[in-house]
């Protein structure tokens, strides 16, 4: 072999918590590629293709209409119903769909990872950041509203926190993220985390204040509410856009800093299962 030809050495990766981001950006056309394979794929031989990004949000939100406003009459501190859910429905869809797509990375891709070789991290983050184009699909459908309720003269109130938007789902990616990574490794043992994982998404839905307002849980029981990572963030985005809820700076920063644990226990866990899992799938 002439000497002068390059060549790529395949080495272990030293730490836990390596990331690898010279791999990655040395794959980034790969990358790219997985992005795209997530997007089409989703509704690829579907009738009404990416029109159920909209259609999703849309049929979420009539539901929580009928059932949680009419029906059991939760209040909704004040903002129109309609705008209450589709905000709360917006930031926890994507939070959802990046954790239940990232949780199977090693079953779902293990025909793939067996037969070549590039950074397995590549998968998982080409999720993240594929649903960011479903979120802000969804968000322009939330902006709509917004705009339509605000210039209604509806007693909205947004304000500058929502500015922080960014930092928000910066946040829900690294927690998702972080779970999914861990799931991932979990389930190249026990498949049952794979059936689990809808069922436990679910109940995480209703343990955040998506349907109802932190105002209106008991003070005595409030804390178990804000002790989810999650709620901080989709009360902040509330107040953002619409004034109502409230903006917790110790809370935001209990989840972000969550999040960033979180994800560096979930990179080690997953670097550590990728050396041998092929074994166990």
């Amino acid at each position: 072999m002439d000497p002068s030809q390059k060549t790529s050495v395949i080495s272990p990766h030293k730490g836990l918590f390596d990331l690898r981001l010279n791999e990655i950006w040395h794959y980034r056309d790969l990358f790219g590629l997985f992005i795209k394979r997530d997007i089409t794929v989703a509704y690829k031989q579907t009738v009404l293709g990416p029109l159920w990004f909209f259609i999703q949000p849309i049929l979420t939100t009539l539901m929580f209409l009928l059932v949680f406003g009419r029906i059991a009459g939760i209040p909704t501190d004040g903002v129109p119903p309609v705008l209450f859910y589709l905000g709360g429905i917006t930031v926890w869809n994507y939070f959802s769909d990046c954790l239940r797509l990232t949780s199977d990375t090693f079953v779902k891709n293990a025909g793939l990872f067996g037969k070549v070789y590039f950074p397995r991290i590549i998968t998982p983050l080409s999720i993240v950041s594929s649903n960011l184009v479903k979120f802000s699909i969804q968000f322009l459908l939330f902006l709509i509203i917004f705009l339509y309720y605000y210039f209604s003269k509806a007693g909205i109130s947004p304000n500058s926190t929502l500015l922080l938007l960014p930092i928000y789902i910066f946040t829900l990616a690294l927690m998702a993220l972080g779970f999914g990574l861990i799931i991932s490794a979990l389930t190249t043992k026990y498949r049952d985390f794979s059936f689990l994982i809808q069922f436990g998404i679910q109940l995480w839905m209703y343990a955040t204040p998506i349907i109802y307002p932190v105002s209106e849980i008991p003070e005595k029981y409030r804390w178990v509410i804000l002790a989810n990572p999650v709620s901080s963030i989709v009360e902040a985005f509330k107040f953002g856009f619409m004034g109502s809820g409230s903006f917790n700076l110790p809370a935001i920063i209990y989840s972000i800093a969550f999040s960033i644990v979180l994800f560096f226990i979930g990179l080690a866990i997953f670097n550590r299962t990728e050396k041998t899992f092929m074994d166990t799938v």
